[in-house]
């Protein structure tokens, strides 16, 4: 996939850039899932490896969710271990070792351009494990009231309309229309998809979940596709792998709020680090 490869591509090249060493395990479609599973095994008894990230989609003779749960929960770079998902949904508790990247990167955007979420009403669109349920629940851990929408909501239209926030994560080419939108919105759009364009040389384009052009006459902000959530992803991916070198050496965690932001949740996981000020 065009996609996925342009995404560890991006990866490796973050990771070299701020000094992290990595480890590129690139395996034929053709694998069988026990060679997967040991390929993770080696990895979890590496001392040298600090988190493990598998690059998803998987082939479809693959068990996607056995193969995530040989990754240690110590080493889940990318917060989607059962251990991880329930403590960031629960209230009180340990924090999770990792949060869920894109997820992650959603919040940090809101916050670090000052998008009050407390009390705000948000619209979560798309359910997956890897982005819509866990920002619904960092959005609830802000103090957001939160609408999830998926393929059986009826009227998604009106939810989306009653919303400050919206998430785009369904998976549908510009499916969130411009008409849709209470004026002022916030729109953070996570899809990536492929639009026939006769001018490009690859006879595409990349848009969004949104349709940009509509939206950003109503909406207050809106995340560009791509250039938006993508690279948050990244960053996200690489603040949760350093979290997890320091957990492997009894360090504490970086610091993932800043004191400004830390009445708009109950709890201290999720990034806060607005531009020109030092993380407390």
């Amino acid at each position: 996939r065009v996609d996925s490869a342009t995404y560890v591509r991006m990866k490796k090249k973050t990771a070299a850039a701020i000094g992290l060493h990595s480890i590129d395990v690139d395996l034929p479609e053709t694998v069988t899932q026990l060679q997967v599973l040991d390929e993770i095994d080696q990895l979890n008894k590496d001392p040298a490896v600090h988190g493990i990230l598998v690059q998803l989609p998987l082939p479809s003779h693959i068990d996607e969710a056995a193969i995530l749960k040989a990754i240690a929960v110590e080493k889940d770079a990318d917060g989607f271990s059962a251990l991880n998902i329930g403590n960031l949904c629960l209230r009180g508790g340990d924090p999770p070792l990792a949060v869920p990247c894109t997820p992650a990167g959603c919040i940090e955007l809101l916050q670090r351009y000052d998008v009050e979420i407390s009390g705000k009403d948000c619209a979560v669109l798309g359910r997956s494990n890897i982005v819509g349920m866990p920002v619904a629940a960092l959005l609830q851990s802000c103090n957001g009231t939160v609408t999830v929408c998926h393929s059986r909501t009826s009227n998604i239209e009106e939810k989306v309309r009653q919303a400050d926030i919206v998430i785009a994560a369904i998976g549908k080419t510009e499916f969130v229309k411009g008409t849709w939108l209470k004026p002022g919105a916030v729109i953070i759009d996570v899809g990536i998809n492929d639009k026939p364009d006769s001018t490009r040389k690859r006879g595409y384009r990349l848009v969004g979940d949104a349709d940009y052009e509509e939206c950003s006459k109503v909406a207050s902000a809106i995340t560009p596709v791509p250039g938006g959530v993508g690279p948050m992803t990244i960053v996200m991916l690489m603040k949760n792998t350093i979290n997890l070198a320091r957990h492997s050496i009894g360090l504490s965690r970086m610091p993932l709020r800043n004191a400004i932001h830390r009445n708009l949740s109950h709890r201290d996981f999720v990034s806060l680090n607005p531009p020109h000020t030092k993380e407390g």
